[in-house]
């Protein structure tokens, strides 16, 4: 059989069934849209309406007068809370001065010096005492590390013992500070 369409007229009818076909999918799809939304509707106002509800439920709660014993408990409750805030509080700053002192004498620690032991007392007699052990890799490195101490303002006392000095490298030694 001879085709008698001409090929102008083919491609023409080609592109009317695509606008056509997208026509109908877009139909199609928008009719699928609206019944979704048809039946999500009531459970959406359903769930609008128990919202409501609770709402009023909790502002009647709230109005409601507490009995004699639940006024009881919550003040002790307000009590009990101001109570452990104030301990928390104590307890935070515990170690404030302590950390400062340790922070300084890191800050001031000089290359050659290896810091084995920090120990910090605080005496309500004596004052606050810092005693530090560790190794010095000379006498110099040992001795810049006594002035660099004293020249803090941090410490009103260096105590390095002169039994510190007896060997000439690798000493071990023990210092006591006393702070401000």
């Amino acid at each position: 059989m001879i085709n008698l369409i001409p090929i102008e007229e083919k491609k023409e009818i080609r592109k009317d069934f695509y606008y056509r076909f997208l026509v109908v999918s877009f139909g199609m799809l928008s009719f699928l849209i609206f019944i979704s939304l048809i039946a999500i509707l009531p459970a959406y106002f359903m769930s609008l309406e128990r919202d409501i509800s609770m709402n009023k439920k909790l502002e009647m709660e709230k109005n409601e007068v507490m009995p004699e014993i639940d006024q009881q408990a919550q003040s002790a409750i307000k009590e009990l809370d101001a109570r452990l805030s104030l301990l928390e509080k104590a307890t935070q700053n515990k170690y404030v001065f302590s950390e400062r002192v340790v922070s300084e004498v890191l800050a001031q620690k000089v290359p050659g010096i290896k810091i084995n032991r920090i120990s910090y007392v605080n005496d309500p007699l004596d004052g606050r005492k810092v005693n530090i052990n560790g190794i010095a890799q000379n006498r110099e490195q040992l001795l810049l590390f006594r002035q660099a101490l004293e020249d803090d303002s941090l410490f009103k006392n260096v105590d390095l013992p002169i039994s510190n000095f007896v060997k000439d490298s690798n000493i071990e030694f023990n210092l006591n500070l006393i702070s401000v």
